[in-house]
């Protein structure tokens, strides 16, 4: 109830933790009040729980005396209660077990799993403060209207005021729209740590510049006595307290930077309490560091699923996205750091270095958190978590929220192989250069076909269970079939996605798209766009909670069928289908057929298809996926050849990219063969910046673990003979060098190597000529011509050939 001292907070929810007073767990919201002040909300009622599902050989009650009697006296069992829920879309009846302390659950799941009676133990792998938020439906980044007392900040907090949850919390549907951001204090930070041509080692090695940035301010940098780094990292502990951010962004600092500071501010005796709780950062959930109170967030995440980088380093990726062009900044590798702080003449260029690393991760920030914000406001995980999470878990976070919602029970996480199933159609391209070609886009086809044929784990037909042919709907190849009726678990979730996305879309027409009402809504309908069209997927995906493989194999049977219904009309109407590829059709561009095609598949088929793009030119070869487009407004896109492939050097994929630009631009394959021509010229005079020689390759074991001898592993041994740590997962950079023996003899780390030692043939012969040659041997261009003379082909003489 409310009582006399309660008041209204109105704040933004942040983050949620908990913390044990005694043997008592008290919810920790973290947020901001409307007011500016950054604040603390505890509520100590919440309880731990988990449920049972009975297997029917024990009688209900007599199970849940047997439950009863494994409490222990450290956390004692509070309640086992019968529930009546649903489990995979079938009425239950469950045990309800509530406990007092959240880590106990873990410990009664594996008792009560042995008793008899027991089918399994549900829920229990639920995070403690996630599962508040989930059952009080709260979401990060969201406000909230609040009935708190205030109390007074316990020690230990920076925050500026406390308070105690009393009563009610529910959404402030008068913030809805704004953006949430807006006022949230960023800071950015970056590290250089002291080593030579090795790892550096926490226990001994340095940190001698942190940088650091508040969104809008200077960047200030803190310098090491020489080696000596107390100092710095007792400094960089009293900067963030000063600055007080809510969010704190760098790059890769999940995996580096963090664990480099705990451990070497352990080492020196300086408690790294750079949160609003007296404690050092944490690891938590997806391999993220907790920094309690504030949302730090690994720039990194976001990064990773820009799959047209192939390398993603912060200057690569802040180069890609025009934050900061890697040609207007100073470039270091890691192992020259110790060279340039030891020479006083080279310490401000490695000053520069920072600044510019910090002002790349700052830039960074601005281009992700706007997604991010949208995408934790949509899935109900914290910012700091949520691009940690690969998108699977993304949306189960979301699916588990909603299951609360409708009184379904969560399966648990089940160890299965791969499954392999049939997967989207993909047709045959007609091979050669076309112009006009509208590329039809089916939008949301996945999700869509879901929701019209009512696809799930708990609508399925499984062997023996009885059905009328009227009351389900069957695939077309594999016949899984599904009940019409009632609607399933995610027909529900996906009909609110789908329509809250259009709401949105229709919201968006309403503003300019260069207005902040714009950009905010388009953000929000990219995160529900992601998590929508990742249910599919998610369902053949093996670590899935909702796991069904025939719903997934049902999904993409319907998905060809459609296609092929699609490729059958246009037929009929005299429209040249080039290429299809899974929910796209590439069509020659007749205005007046096109038309008619799309009002066939909307209104007979029952799904919205528009126009994505046209092209100009297109390039097919034979191959599917491998095409090479320029679109109406100029843009090149290039699928399927080196240009997007993450084993051929820089300079391969640059060369392709320019060469598909010239012939499609200009039309002359004469053009792009002397583009070609010089480049080989340029390398042979050693005229081509070394960088662009690197070959990148992910090490999937320890390097002494390889049975075959590849250059990649060449490289790692060399790099770990010289005291560097290499990982599984890690990306090795090697150049190929000079020497008549086997490839993976001459492959050496990019950074031991000289510009002198590179086999300059070697990148002739095996990188830029065959890169080139994907598309130009299409012309008639040979390997020959191209190192020297003779008549090209031009493009009208190939457009020709192919009629």
């Amino acid at each position: 109830m409310k009582g006399s001292d309660a008041t209204l907070l109105s704040f933004q929810l942040l983050d949620v933790s908990y913390e044990m007073r005694g043997s008592t767990p008290v919810i920790i919201l973290w947020g901001r009040g409307a007011d500016g002040s950054r604040v603390v909300v505890f509520y100590g009622e919440f309880r731990p729980y988990f449920y049972v599902l009975p297997d029917g050989s024990v009688g209900l009650d007599q199970l849940a005396a047997m439950i009863r009697r494994l409490s222990r006296p450290s956390s004692p069992i509070l309640s086992v209660e019968r529930v009546r829920r649903r489990f995979i879309g079938r009425e239950v009846e469950a045990l309800k077990v509530t406990t007092l302390v959240p880590a106990s659950v873990r410990e009664y799941r594996e008792a009560v799993r042995r008793l008899g009676g027991v089918r399994d133990v549900l829920e229990a792998d639920i995070p403690f403060a996630l599962r508040f938020i989930i059952d009080f439906n709260l979401y990060p980044m969201r406000w909230y209207v609040a009935e708190v007392r205030e109390v007074a900040v316990p020690h230990g907090y920076s925050v500026d005021r406390a308070y105690t949850l009393s009563g009610d919390i529910r959404e402030d549907e008068t913030r809805i729209q704004e953006d949430p951001l807006k006022g949230l204090r960023v800071m950015a930070f970056d590290i250089e740590v002291y080593s030579k041509m090795r790892t550096p080692d926490p226990k001994k090695d340095p940190v001698i510049m942190i940088g650091l940035q508040q969104a809008g301010g200077e960047i200030e940098i803190l310098e090491a006595e020489d080696r000596s780094d107390k100092k710095v990292i007792a400094g960089f502990v009293e900067r963030v307290k000063s600055i007080d951010p809510d969010v704190i962004v760098g790059y890769n600092q999940n995996r580096f930077d963090w664990p480099y500071l705990v451990e070497r501010a352990r080492v020196l005796g300086v408690k790294l309490a750079v949160g609003r709780r007296s404690v050092e950062p944490q690891p938590g959930l997806y391999g993220h560091y907790s920094v309690s109170g504030r949302l730090n967030v690994d720039l990194l995440d976001f990064a990773e699923e820009l799959h047209e980088v192939k390398v993603k380093t912060l200057e690569e990726v802040a180069d890609y996205l025009g934050v900061v062009k890697i040609g207007e900044r100073v470039t270091l590798e890691w192992w020259q750091i110790g060279e340039y702080w030891d020479d006083p003449s080279k310490r401000e260029i490695l000053r520069k270095y920072l600044r510019d690393d910090v002002r790349s991760t700052m830039g960074l920030a601005e281009k992700f958190l706007p997604f991010g914000a949208e995408l934790s406001q949509v899935s109900g995980l914290p910012l700091d978590q949520v691009m940690a999470a690969s998108v699977g878990f993304r949306l189960e976070w979301r699916l588990i929220r909603e299951a609360a919602k409708l009184g379904e029970l969560v399966p648990n996480r089940v160890e299965r192989s791969e499954g392999r199933y049939a997967g989207a159609i993909v047709l045959r391209p007609k091979p050669g250069v076309h112009e006009d070609i509208a590329v039809l886009d089916f939008a949301s086809m996945y999700p869509n076909i879901m929701v019209k044929y009512n696809v799930g784990p708990d609508t399925l037909v499984r062997p023996g269970e009885e059905y009328g042919e009227e009351e389900v709907y069957t695939a077309p190849e594999v016949g899984h079939k599904f009940r019409k009726s009632p609607p399933g678990f995610f027909k529900k979730i996906l009909e609110r996605f789908l329509s809250w996305r259009r709401q949105i879309r229709s919201e968006m027409k309403k503003h300019p798209p260069d207005s902040p009402e714009y950009k905010l809504l388009d953000e929000r309908q990219k995160a529900i766009k992601l998590l929508a069209n990742a249910s599919y997927g998610y369902m053949g995906w093996p670590h899935a909670r909702w796991y069904c493989r025939e719903c997934a194999e049902a999904v993409t049977a319907w998905g060809r069928s459609i296609i092929r219904t699609a490729i059958r009309k246009a037929g009929e109407l005299g429209l040249e289908v080039i290429y299809g590829d899974t929910d796209s059709l590439f069509v020659k561009n007749d205005p007046e057929k096109v038309e008619r095609l799309i009002r066939f598949v909307e209104e007979e088929l029952g799904f919205d298809i528009k126009v994505d793009k046209v092209y100009r030119r297109v390039f097919f070869t034979e191959a599917k996926k491998r095409y090479v487009g320029l679109t109406v407004d100029g843009k090149i896109d290039v699928v399927g050849f080196e240009a997007v492939r993450g084993d051929w050097s820089e300079l391969a994929k640059e060369t392709q990219f320019k060469v598909a630009e010239i012939v499609l631009k200009t039309g002359s394959v004469d053009e792009a063969v002397d583009y070609v021509r010089n480049i080989i010229e340029k390398l042979r005079r050693g005229q081509v910046d070394m960088r662009k020689l690197v070959i990148w390759k992910t090490l999937t074991r320890p390097p002494s673990m390889y049975e075959a001898r590849q250059p990649h592993v060449t490289a790692a041994l060399l790099m770990e003979r010289a005291g560097i740590k290499v990982e599984p997962g890690a990306k090795i950079g090697y150049v190929v060098t000079k020497g008549s023996g086997p490839l993976y003899t001459r492959a050496k780390p990019y950074f031991m190597a000289s510009k002198e030692e590179v086999d300059v043939e070697y990148y002739v012969d095996k990188q830029v000529v065959p890169a080139a040659l994907r598309i130009l041997q299409y012309f008639g261009v040979t390997e020959k011509r191209l190192k020297g003379g003779g008549r090209q082909s031009t493009l009208l003489d190939f457009m020709r050939r192919g009629k």
